[in-house]
């Protein structure tokens, strides 16, 4: 019995070694970052090695607080990877003071770690707990960039509105207590589909789904995402967008299944926000100047695309959205993976400085082109095959007019994405730059995302075959 729950406590179990090695390396007065980036960099691998091997484990822990099933594995392997990429571009820190190095790596396995406990836990307040070590580890690496007082200006933003986020995510939860007398999500899904019609519970469900509408930064709680998306160092910018987002949508995709589809108040209201998301993401994205802000924008649009999936609240709308998540992993990082190479002093990045992108470093051009292209949704791209996933999900459940706004709004993010290909392209360089220096393992790197990007729209059929089967384990 012992050696059963270790293996399903696998991937946290790394992640909690993990984090006990990192600490032990942050107590010398002295440090050395390759020394420490070597560690960090073998043991997230180990991490991805551990959730891969403990994919197939299932059952329950904690007093049947803690599941482990094939829909909680698929996500924690998502982030030990989303972790292990994160890492990997690491290897110069310029944009944190060398000083928090250590801290930089610990802080970031403790969020993944959170993250995977908050996956699997299936009772209010453990999620919530779980949520909370999750969302201190990122207040704490938002405010470790160098230089000027943005990162600090960000962190407290950071901080106050996503303290503001779990007080009202508590008070949903309270409500829900209130309404079926369980903290146990197995009970509330019991109980809760012959409560959700009456005001409170169907207020204290979308109250505690604040709390993850915040971390996907859907409307209207996307205040956040430009300040900290521009404000936080690029590496810690690039796990924001790539791996607490995974989380976040393994959530609402847990929580909103509690209802079995049967609260049109709730529907109606995904909706609302699913539509104002996107189209407040595209339309404010395409006035924006700075790169990463631009990127902040786009994810609120792309959180709207992967609301679409949720609010069906069908098996084929869940697995759509679980297909994306993992789609968005790959081509958002690939994305930032350009933008920490391009920034090598840790810097902002201008969509204007990427004018001549293509003849300084013609690897990363085309791998950012990539990147924008499956973000826009352009075929044989992962993007392509996601969106078309989740509007499929969409017109079966009979929203023809959710599908139309989602393809609109497509063809309003080709605006801004053409325009950051552009400058990359098209655009004069300015005299004197030199062409940039790429290591081998960022030119495979690179190689392999571009690839995966196409492999995964041309062939989705293995990972869509997962994402089905995963969902089937919440039902």
């Amino acid at each position: 019995m012992m050696a059963e729950q270790l293996y399903m406590f696998l991937p946290e179990s790394c992640y909690l070694l993990m984090a006990a090695a990192l600490f032990a390396l942050s107590l010398p007065r002295r440090q050395s970052h390759r020394r420490i980036y070597a560690w960090a960099l073998a043991l997230s691998l180990l991490g991805v090695a551990g959730a891969a091997a403990a994919l197939a484990a299932r059952g329950e822990m904690f007093f049947t607080a803690y599941r482990v099933d094939l829909f909680s594995q698929v996500f924690k392997l998502l982030l030990a990877v989303a972790t292990f990429l994160v890492i990997t571009i690491c290897g110069d820190l310029a944009g944190v003071e060398e000083r928090y190095h250590p801290e930089f790596f610990l802080f970031l396995t403790t969020c993944t770690l959170g993250m995977m406990l908050l996956i699997s836990a299936v009772e209010l307040m453990t999620i919530y707990l779980s949520l909370e070590l999750s969302s201190f580890s990122l207040y704490l690496l938002v405010p470790l960039r160098r230089g000027d007082n943005i990162d600090v200006e960000a962190g407290v933003k950071y901080l106050f509105i996503g303290v503001t986020a779990s007080c009202v995510m508590l008070f949903g939860m309270s409500y829900i207590f209130g309404a079926v007398h369980s903290t146990y999500l197995s009970e509330i899904m019991d109980k809760l589909p012959l409560w959700i019609h009456q005001p409170a519970a169907a207020v204290g469900l979308l109250l505690t789904l604040s709390g993850f509408f915040f971390k996907l930064a859907v409307f209207p709680f996307h205040f956040w995402a430009p300040d900290v998306y521009q404000g936080a160092a690029n590496q810690v910018t690039a796990y924001i967008a790539t791996a607490s987002k995974a989380a976040a949508v393994a959530l609402l995709i847990r929580l909103t299944s509690l209802t079995a589809g049967t609260s049109l108040y709730l529907i109606d209201v995904l909706m609302v926000l699913c539509v104002a998301s996107m189209f407040l993401g595209n339309l404010v994205a395409m006035v924006q100047s700075d790169l990463k802000r631009m990127l902040a924008y786009s994810s609120v649009a792309h959180a709207g695309y992967v609301m679409m999936g949720v609010l069906t609240m069908t098996r084929l709308g869940y697995a759509a959205s679980v297909f994306y998540a993992m789609a968005y992993l790959v081509m958002n990082f690939a994305a930032f993976m350009v933008v920490v190479k391009v920034a090598g002093e840790g810097q902002d990045l201008k969509i204007a400085d990427l004018a001549g992108l293509h003849r300084r470093a013609p690897l990363m051009a085309l791998t950012l082109m990539m990147a924008l292209f499956s973000l826009a949704g352009i075929p044989p791209t992962v993007g392509f095959t996601g969106k078309f996933m989740v509007f499929t999900a969409a017109m079966e459940d009979g929203r023809f007019w959710l599908v139309l706004v989602g393809m609109i709004n497509a063809t309003i993010s080709l605006y801004y994405y053409l325009m950051v290909i552009k400058a990359a392209y098209l655009a004069e360089p300015a005299d004197g730059q030199e062409p940039l220096a790429i290591s081998a393992s960022t030119r495979a790197l690179s190689y392999a995302l571009i690839a995966g990007m196409v492999y995964l729209g041309v062939f989705p059929q293995h990972f869509l075959g997962l994402a089905e089967n995963a969902v089937k384990n919440i039902f």
